[in-house]
């Protein structure tokens, strides 16, 4: 009992200082919840069955990413552990002095650990799921679901999946900490304080060559992911350069950079500069691998979150575009060149139940290929993608069955002399090249007859639905054409549904499997989208779920480190007080120290997250999706918020700390 009463007199006492601890736990606690029980989401939602299997999909994945996040916190809880520990040796010293043994000592340890860990759960299991009521929201929008059936949801699946993590991460850290009591030695904790952590001199002139080494290794790595894309070994040799670089750039830095600002005398000796660079130089000094770390991560934050958002606008923004019609049919017969006789007919589905509908052949030549589009450039592009299907066909349209779509698709219409044509595209890694081509001049052969093009760049537009613009090239042709020399010929049929929708959709995709027997396939405007939405929502919530997770375990390893150090340092605070300096100007020596202590490895994770970002879009590009200054702005945001935040009450703590008496 006595012990127990110790331990929460312990907690009272020092809950200020390690009120960084506390709130990690917690952000912790809460995060893994709410991701945890988006399944609970479901509940309160209008949503139909492909979409709640979009999201059973989606738990999966965040269940996988899980186990990912419990490591990490593992990793952070035990770190932030080890400092708290450090800071109480003394104490610990104390209590084996006035005659406890180890193993009481262990055993205060043990209820201290246990009682903040039960109310950091608490606490944390409180606001997630407070959090994850606002996290329906989200969810709701993202699927564009109704919320007239909005509730109060609890997911006790999360609750226990929670539990189970945190206990066995919570066990894990006890251990650690009865383990790192036991074997310490009495004049070891009693002397604690007064040891400071070893600095190791380096040498001027080998610091300074690795500095230059790891620039040289970045830039190579930053050339290669932006440039050298065209190779899967080449782009993780980038990866691993760019981890290799950061450690080397850390290690090389610390050793020159209090000697790089005493060349400057001018700043050097203004105000307290040299108090304040002595203790950022000790502080990074003793930090390379915690700093290379946490740069990293900060890096994998930037990169991954704004590339995730960047995905779910592009493709939000693709959607309307490229679902203009409820429905779509194609026929490859080859014999009836219209889908009503050659699918619907004999399925036995009524085209009644379409309020209005177009139908259009597309044609299939020999000479009509990529190949022939390009041809002006194509051994400059062959250069860059020397696997590029060069022979592959292009489809062909007449212009008044062009026209007929572009009505009804609600699309620009178009003119054609007798021996002109149109290219029609809108996937951009290939528009750039086609571009460039029409631009000298194209001509292609049909049948004997030459055609040159209208325009000199790709006129933007689709035929075939997609959830992303993937039109690689469609080519308008008079109607004056022969197409008796097509190889191919596909027909189809655009509709949109008479009445409510959602029921004309249930009734129309009992065909599909018929539709199919009969040498034809179907898009819905609402299977597309439920695709589309359901990556956009594993994107999205992936992205946030790592990108919260890295944020605030490089935050918290930071202002752990931060206010460990401003303990160790109180004494030096105290001294500058007596010779005079007064609590302003030493309070923004503090507050400069953090800053710089902060931003360090942002900065670099910043410059590394450019190369990135450029990386990952030259990767979406491919995938038709375009990067936004959207979705960098978020990112920044979610920095500010959850980084800056730390900053701030590290920066607040650790003056509180220096100016006690």
């Amino acid at each position: 009992m006595m012990l127990f009463k110790l331990s929460i007199k312990n907690i009272k006492k020092s809950f200020k200082d390690y009120a960084i601890y506390f709130l990690t736990l917690v952000l912790g606690v809460a995060i893994f919840y709410v991701f945890n029980a988006l399944d609970s989401q479901e509940a309160m939602l209008e949503l139909t069955a492909a979409e709640k299997e979009i999201i059973a999909l989606m738990n999966e994945f965040l269940s996988g990413v899980s186990i990912l996040v419990a490591i990490i916190l593992g990793f952070l809880v035990i770190y932030a552990s080890r400092f708290l520990i450090k800071r109480r040796k003394k104490e610990f010293g104390i209590y084996l002095t006035l005659g406890m043994g180890k193993k009481q000592v262990s055993k205060i340890l043990l209820m201290e650990t246990l009682i903040i860990g039960l109310v950091s759960l608490l606490v944390g299991l409180f606001v997630g799921v407070i959090a994850s009521q606002f996290m329906s929201i989200v969810v709701a929008k993202l699927f564009e679901a109704d919320m007239s059936r909005f509730e109060f949801v609890f997911s006790s699946s999360s609750l226990v999946k929670t539990v189970i993590y945190y206990g066995i991460i919570y066990l894990t850290l006890m251990v650690f900490n009865v383990f790192a009591v036991t074997k310490y030695k009495l004049i070891d904790l009693l002397t604690a304080s007064k040891k400071g952590e070893k600095i190791k001199v380096r040498n001027l002139t080998l610091s300074v060559i690795i500095f230059l080494i790891a620039v040289g290794v970045l830039s190579y790595a930053y050339y290669l992911a932006t440039n050298r894309l065209d190779s899967l070994d080449l782009f993780g040799l980038a990866i691993l350069l760019g981890i290799i670089g950061t450690f080397l750039l850390f290690f090389g830095i610390s050793g020159f950079i209090l000697k790089l600002v005493q060349s400057n005398k001018k700043l050097y000796l203004k105000g307290l500069n040299i108090f304040t660079l002595r203790q950022i130089n000790s502080q990074v000094n003793t930090t390379v691998f915690s700093m290379s770390i946490i740069c990293l991560l900060l890096f994998f934050t930037i990169t991954i979150f704004s590339s995730a958002w960047s995905i779910n606008v592009s493709l939000k923004k693709d959607l309307v575009y490229g679902t203009p019609a409820d429905v779509q049919i194609v026929s490859y017969s080859q014999d009836v060149l219209d889908v009503q006789k050659g699918i619907l007919d004999k399925t036995g589905y009524d085209i009644n139940n379409f309020s209005s509908y177009v139908k259009a052949n597309i044609y299939g030549f020999e000479s009509v290929t990529v190949g022939a589009l390009i041809e002006p450039i194509k051994k400059e592009v062959l250069k860059i993608y020397p696997n590029l299907l060069v022979d592959n066909l292009l489809s062909v349209i007449k212009i008044s069955d062009y026209n007929k779509i572009a009505s009804f698709y609600g699309r620009d219409t178009y003119t054609l002399n007798d021996d002109e044509f149109i290219l029609l595209a809108d996937y951009a890694q290939m528009i750039k090249y086609e571009n460039k081509a029409l631009s000298e001049g194209v001509t292609i052969d049909i049948n004997g007859k030459k055609y040159h093009n209208k325009y000199d760049k790709c006129m933007e537009g689709l035929i075939d639905m997609s959830g992303n613009k993937s039109n690689t090239g469609v080519v308008i042709i008079p109607d004056s054409v022969d197409t008796n020399g097509y190889i191919y010929v596909r027909s189809y049929l655009m509709a949109n549904y008479k009445g409510d929708k959602d029921k004309k959709e249930e009734e129309f995709v009992k065909y599909g499997d018929e539709i199919a027997q009969n040498g034809g396939f179907y898009n819905t405007k609402l299977d597309i989208y439920t695709a589309s939405t359901g990556l956009r929502a594993i994107m999205i919530f992936i992205g946030l779920y790592l990108g919260i997770i890295f944020l605030i375990s490089s935050a918290a390893i930071l202002a752990l480190k931060e206010l460990s150090d401003s303990s160790d340092n109180k004494e030096k605070y105290q001294m500058l007080r007596r010779i005079g300096v007064d609590d302003k100007k030493l309070n923004r020596a503090l507050f400069i120290q953090t800053g710089i202590f902060f931003m360090f490895p942002l900065v670099i994770a910043i410059i590394h997250s450019i190369f990135g970002i450029m990386c990952a879009s030259i990767i979406m590009e491919s995938m038709s999706v375009t990067s936004n200054m959207t979705s960098i702005f978020t990112t920044a945001l979610l920095i500010i918020i959850i980084y800056g935040g730390y900053f701030l009450v590290t920066y607040l703590t650790s003056k509180r700390i220096i100016n006690e008496k």
